[in-house]
Order: C-alpha cells, then structure tokens, then sequence
C-alpha cells in the first residue's frame, strides 16, 4: 500500500495548500486569529513563531472596552454574586487582553449586609470572600479596582446599544475591562483617611499620576465610607489637588471601596477614603455635565444630555458614566423608571453606559480635548462647583483612535 499521499517513493505526503498558509502568511493568520477570544490566543501562541507574533498584534489592536454585567433577572443562589457568576463565564469568551479593571456592584448582596448586620468580623470576610474571587478570574498581571453602591447603572453584555438599566434595588453590577492601549496609561489611586496623619504629600500624587503630568485629561473618583467622621471633608481635599480646569474629574461618593489589587495595604472594607482611575495620554477625551434639581422630566433630561453631545466627543472607543443621587431614579421622575439612562441611550445608541446611584456626586459642565479645556467648570471655589447632592452626573470618555 503506498502513502495516504499518493506518488509512491516512500516520501511525506506533502502539505496541503492550507497548512501552508497557515505556517507563511502572517496577514491570513492575523485576520484568523482575530475571530479568536483573548484567551484562545494565549493558548495558541504557541504554535509558531509567527503565530506567537500575529497574537501579539492582534491583541495590539484590540482598543476597544469590554464588559461584563449582570442584573437581577441573572440572581442566583446568594452564596455567589451574580456579577462573580457572569465573571466566571464570560471571560474566556472576551476578545481583549484586561490590563485594567473597574467593576462596581450593589452593597446590599455583595457585601451581605443583611445576613452579618451587627457582626463586623463576619462582614468584612463576607465582603472579602466576594471581591477576592472576583479577582481571581482576571489575569495576574491586572490592576483591579472595586466599589459597592446603594445602586448600579449597568448596560447588558454583548453591544453597547443595549438599553442600559438603571438598578436602584436589587442584585446587579459590572466590569469593565480595559486592555493595554500605546499611548494612554490608566492607573488606579488610593489615598486613605488616617486621623493621625491627615497630611497629602504631593509626592503620593505625583506617583497617581495627578500632579505633574501634562497628559492628564479624566480622573474617575470615589469617595468611600463618607458617612464617617472627617471623611467628606477629606475626600474635597483630595479631588481640590488634582481638579485643574485641564482635566474632566467625574465620580461620586460609594459606600466601601472592596478591590484595589495594586496596593501593597490590604483593603479595609470599613476605612475611610477616596480611590479612582487616573486616564492620561494625549488621545484621551473627555467631557462631562450636571443634571440639577431643576432637571425632573424626560425633555430637561435629554435637553442636558445635548450638552454632552455638543461636546463632540468621538463615540467609537468611548464609555459613557452616570454617578446619580440616591434621590432621583424613578422616584424622582414620578415612578418612570430609566428616565436619564434612556435619555443617554437615545443621544448615544452606541456607547455603552455604567454607573452608580450614590449619596454625593462629583463633577461639572467640562469638555476637554486634545492639550486644552473648551469648556470649564465655573469660577466657583472647587468644594461648590464639582460637589452635589440630588444631582446626577453623566460622563464620556474617549480611548482615541488608533494613529
């Protein structure tokens, strides 16, 4: 019998003409590759050399944001948070490499306030439990940040013209994960409320990235455990530093910070403080604006949102952020429920919306762009102007497009 190949002499069949392409032709490999999950690509890297280079540019170009969320219709057994249950299956199947994560969930089942009420030890590992294995689904190498909120602004998986959902009650929460992008640097911060050292030594914010750093253009910043003592006042101390009219600084006030992987001290689920996300690079974009209490129907919610949409801000690459009162929501606009997410969604059908309902809110009317502000908060002092209660503030910012 001669070989499957046929010719007879005894030789190897030779390679049939795919394999060929598949070994030589690093363009057909790359647009191969590309139909592949983040983590298929780890696997198969090791196939070739060229196959090992085209998964480096394919992940290369990967800019764009992924997420994961979960609402309370995907509620399950509460042992497990359904945002950790989305986490577990859907990240295999995302086509980004994470090198930074924000995730923020609900207070009331993440953290299980309900079942440990009146025991502090067995709260904080109840707390703990939840966010460390949240964190142990992303890559090592990955900076995660984590908060908790009475409330979650969440856009469902799969395409960021998903109707996003505004979950005042009830187990939800997200992720987003932001991949490796040349140029921009997105660095999570923390500064914690020490009563015997309320010193902020501008050596800390330079190390954030918030000081001394001409390609800063959006801080996301939250201040946690307001309630207690000294802690309101300190997180306007903290954001006074950093708020420069160059820079769109958005936010608000979480209950408890329960994630922050690249700090050497341990999370302390009832400490006091302020954390966030640093964005610079010159290709970052941002702007954001504040609905007042005099915004309180569907038309002055989109006639707001125009503001934003002035702004000119480029929708592909961008992540739309909402940090509202714990006052508004539904019962705010007389029990219609989604009123400002809706509005977002119909100025932007393609940008994906997160978010928190929260106890204080920080931001303004700001664009910035490129080396400069086109439009800044007011002459007001910064404790005045970037700080609300009963407000909502609505957030873009723009990774850049690729050179």
């Amino acid at each position: 019998m001669e070989p499957a190949g046929g010719g007879g002499g005894g030789g190897f069949p030779a390679d049939p003409p795919g394999a060929f392409v598949l070994s030589n032709l690093a363009e057909v490999v790359e647009r191969v590759l590309s139909f592949l999950p983040a983590r298929a690509l780890l696997r198969v890297a090791g196939v070739s050399r060229l196959w090992r280079e085209s998964v480096r540019r394919v992940l290369r170009a990967q800019r764009g944001v992924a997420w994961i969320s979960a609402g309370p219709a995907d509620a399950g057994p509460p042992q497990e948070h359904c945002l950790v249950r989305a986490a577990a299956a859907e990240l295999q199947n995302v086509h980004i490499l994470p090198q930074t994560v924000l995730y923020m969930a609900d207070s009331d089942t993440f953290i299980s306030l309900e079942e440990c009420r009146g025991h502090k030890r067995a709260r904080k590992r109840a707390t703990m439990e939840s966010a460390m294995a949240l964190e142990k689904l992303f890559p090592r190498q990955c900076q995660v940040l984590g908060v908790v909120a009475p409330g979650i602004v969440v856009t469902p998986m799969g395409s960021g013209s998903h109707r996003p959902q505004e979950v005042e009650i009830g187990e939800s929460g997200f992720a987003l994960l932001f991949p490796q992008v040349e140029g921009i640097k997105i660095q999570p911060f923390r500064f914690t409320k020490n009563p015997k050292n309320l010193t902020l030594e501008r050596r800390r914010f330079t190390e954030a990235g918030l000081l001394d750093n001409p390609e800063l253009r959006v801080v996301l910043v939250f201040g946690y455990n307001c309630c207690k003592v000294g802690a309101s006042s300190y997180l306007q101390r903290v954001v006074r530093t950093f708020s420069d009219t160059n820079v769109v600084v958005a936010g608000g006030q979480v209950d408890n910070l329960v994630s922050l992987t690249n700090d050497t001290c341990p999370v302390d689920v009832d400490g006091a403080g302020v954390a966030g996300l640093a964005l610079s690079g010159q290709r970052v974009q941002g702007a954001t604006v504040l609905l007042g209490e005099d915004v309180g129907d569907e038309r002055a919610a989109e006639a707001a949102v125009q503001r934003l949409k002035a702004a000119g801000i480029p929708e592909r690459h961008t992540v739309g952020f909402m940090f509202a009162c714990v006052g508004r929501g539904a019962q705010f606009y007389r029990g219609r429920a989604h009123v400002e997410a809706d509005a977002f969604r119909k100025a932007f059908p393609g940008v994906p919306l997160f978010g928190f309902f929260g106890n204080g809110e920080i931001g303004c009317d700001r664009i910035v762009t490129g080396h400069f502000a086109l439009r800044r908060c007011g002459e007001a002092r910064a404790e005045e102007d970037l700080f609300h209660s009963y407000t909502t503030v609505l957030a873009l910012v723009h990774l850049g497009a690729a050179k």
